[in-house]
């Protein structure tokens, strides 16, 4: 009876620890994406699970309950009610990072179904999670800002080059044509 005791209590340890480890990422993530995964293989999941990992973003598979738990408090709460059936989850602190790589990978697997999330307290279902993975990711953005930021520098160097670059081939003309002379 005491042996049986302890195993719940480890158990109970055990579950109170993945909620608050779960609830640690709700409270940080700005995105978060369920999809059910029945019918993936392990293979697929690891698949999922590394695509997930380049993009800098994570998956949790939980117990639906669990995850509910966890959920209270944070502002991802609004996909409690999706968390039906084998579900995961997929977040990010980047808001197109975990959506794209979803889509893509439900592009090439039919049994990854994707059923909503949420962006902050926003809900979001599945069309909602396809135009967040339509947008470019914060490095693109960052990049693409850069470059705008960086042409209007290389166009100024160029304009006050040219100047002295005309200047120094009148020069080199007059000079040509006093030595053909």
């Amino acid at each position: 009876m005491t042996a049986n005791r302890k195993e719940l209590a480890v158990e109970r340890a055990a579950k109170k620890e993945a909620v608050e480890q779960l609830n640690g990422v709700f409270k940080t993530t700005s995105v978060a994406v369920v999809a059910q995964y029945s019918g993936l293989t392990v293979a697929q999941m690891q698949k999922l699970r590394m695509q997930m990992k380049q993009a800098g973003a994570s998956v949790k598979v939980s117990k639906n309950r669990l995850a509910k738990i966890a959920l209270e408090g944070t502002d991802v709460v609004a996909i409690g009610p999706m968390l039906k059936g084998p579900t995961v989850i997929a977040t990010s602190n980047d808001p197109v990072a975990a959506p794209k790589v979803a889509i893509e990978f439900a592009k090439a697997n039919e049994k990854f179904v994707i059923i909503g999330g949420s962006m902050g307290k926003t809900v979001l279902n599945v069309d909602g999670v396809k135009a967040l993975a339509s947008l470019p990711s914060l490095d693109e953005l960052r990049g693409k800002i850069v470059g705008l930021l960086v042409a209007p520098a290389t166009k100024l160097a160029q304009l006050a080059n040219a100047p002295a670059g005309k200047l120094a081939r009148v020069i080199q003309a007059h000079a040509s044509k006093g030595e053909a002379a």
